[in-house]
């Protein structure tokens, strides 16, 4: 089994997500007393939302690509990024490192693709659905990719960072969602990206009319895969 290296604590509400999933996975696989072998940099959220607000991506991503190299260094020989938003900054952690990164949006697409769905509204923070670099990588697959229009997307991103990064699961939020989910659906999407990690606390597959693509748990079972095949 390799070494799995988290950068995770963005927020430790759902990267503590990742560790149970990966650890259940891997149980379930190999039996027995077995676990991952994990290693671990947790972050205090508050200091990576400061340089998401101020858009100071380059200290974000130096951090970042500092911290991947550190894992490494630690015997890391996988590196998960426990959040979608700050796959923004893949290229730079990939540079810095030698062993291989597994990208959320590759394996949320790849998902989307074995349920034979086309098109697939991504919900996610402001980062995540107004920039290119998650909505392209997973249009890179062949899918069709739709996000929400104003003012949906700024109650999207606004749940996230005042409510689930808190711990806060409220349920007239989850109401809104839904019904800005069942716009998505009106507009064509036949499946739904939680394409942030904290969306999973709000909202399950359980609430859906359409295939739910949970990334948190989809990129927590593709390092169990890297680490075990």
């Amino acid at each position: 089994m390799k070494v799995i290296g988290l950068l995770g604590g963005m927020s430790w509400e759902s990267s503590i997500e990742y560790e149970r999933i990966i650890n259940e996975c891997v149980r379930a696989r190999l039996g027995g007393t077995h676990s991952a072998d994990l290693i671990i940099r947790s972050y205090d959220f508050a200091r990576i939302e400061a340089l998401q607000a101020s858009g100071n991506w380059d200290a974000a991503g130096d951090l970042l690509a500092t911290d991947a190299k550190m894992l490494q260094d630690a015997g890391a020989e996988i590196i998960v990024l426990c959040t979608n938003t700050m796959h923004l900054l893949a290229d730079r952690i990939e540079a810095a490192i030698d062993v291989e990164f597994l990208h959320v949006a590759d394996a949320a697409a790849r998902a989307v693709q074995a349920a034979g769905v086309q098109r697939v509204a991504l919900l996610g923070t402001r980062y995540t659905m107004e920039h290119d670099f998650y909505r392209g990588r997973v249009e890179r697959h062949g899918l069709d990719v739709i996000v929400p229009d104003e003012p949906d997307r700024t109650t999207v991103h606004d749940v996230i960072y005042d409510e689930l990064v808190r711990g806060v699961v409220d349920p007239y939020s989850k109401r809104r969602y839904l019904d800005i989910i069942d716009t998505q659906i009106g507009r064509g999407a036949e499946g739904v990206i939680a394409g942030c990690t904290e969306i999973e606390l709000l909202v399950g597959p359980d609430d859906m009319t359409v295939p739910y693509f949970p990334t948190t748990r989809l990129h927590a079972e593709a390092a169990v895969e890297a680490a075990l095949r």
